[in-house]
């Protein structure tokens, strides 16, 4: 039997070094295609060294030419400080709207709860691109378009981060809750002092999501954000693509520089992360 658990073990690993590397290679491609020429890129698809950089020596220019020359083009700065803001935004009002909402679910006892968890619940299953049409007529005629009170406005409601928190409070001791009633604690009190500070798994599961999603948003900001001076990052990509003449070469380093936030926050809130999935939908 243990012979059998450490060969399953060796089996599993392997599976999950193979499938770790087949998820890595776009990602290890696009890094090493940002310090080289179109003509290398090109002639390099068919064989390994498109996955190998090249030596200093053998590329025209400064090794971080792409990079410099993709700056000069665009204002991938501009791009990408937008875009925080946009994600940011919604991740701060986010966290606080649907982490409260979920714990009233979780905590309260209201007429009909459990039919507006289920409607929630429901809401997941409309496509988002179905609703954009009236969502716009709504924003348009409160004059938020080319604003970012209309980009993060219409998003901070978030049904799967309501669900996420309400399956966490779920679980959460209602002792401490109901000592720090008898210490004279306001219900806003407990929530803010007691509940936040130990709920740091579920918040930053839902941080992760939420940026994850809308910081690769397209559809939405490429309707409502028109005006260049709040253009996100995947919008400006696009319009850097179109530009004539296409450098691959920068596209790639512009590219690679816009996957950078993501790759750190889920660097930096991946233990969180892990943790917040762990512990939440153990109990309905």
């Amino acid at each position: 039997m243990r012979r059998k658990r450490i060969i399953s073990r060796v089996f599993l690993y392997m599976t999950l070094v193979v499938l770790t590397f087949v998820f890595l290679f776009p990602l290890a491609w696009m890094i090493v295609s940002s310090f080289k020429g179109d003509l290398q890129i090109f002639s390099d698809m068919t064989s390994l060294q498109a996955f190998l950089p090249p030596l200093p020596g053998d590329v025209e220019g400064h090794y971080f030419q792409n990079y410099i020359e993709a700056f000069q083009r665009v204002d991938i700065m501009g791009y990408i400080i937008n875009s925080l803001i946009y994600t940011i935004g919604i991740i701060i009002f986010g966290l606080l709207v649907n982490s409260m909402a979920g714990y009233a679910l979780a905590r309260f006892r209201f007429p009909l709860v459990g039919f507006w968890l289920g409607l929630i619940i429901a809401t997941l299953i409309i496509p988002p691109e179905s609703i954009f049409l009236p969502l716009y007529v709504l924003v348009y005629n409160l004059g938020w378009v080319n604003t970012f009170t209309g980009l993060i406005v219409p998003f901070i409601a978030n049904a799967f981060a309501i669900f996420l928190f309400r399956q966490f409070f779920m679980d959460f001791p209602s002792e401490l809750e109901e000592a720090a009633k008898i210490d004279g604690c306001s219900q806003l009190g407990i929530f803010f002092r007691i509940i936040v500070p130990l709920s740091k798994p579920v918040f930053a599961t839902v941080a992760i999501v939420l940026f994850i999603n809308h910081w690769n948003d397209f559809l939405w900001p490429l309707v409502v954000a028109s005006d260049e001076s709040i253009r996100t990052i995947q919008i400006g990509l696009q319009y850097f693509m179109n530009e004539e003449p296409v450098r691959w070469g920068q596209v790639m380093a512009a590219l690679t520089v816009a996957t950078i936030p993501m790759l750190l926050i889920f660097t930096f809130l991946q233990r969180y992360y892990v943790q917040g999935l762990t512990h939440t939908g153990s109990k309905n």
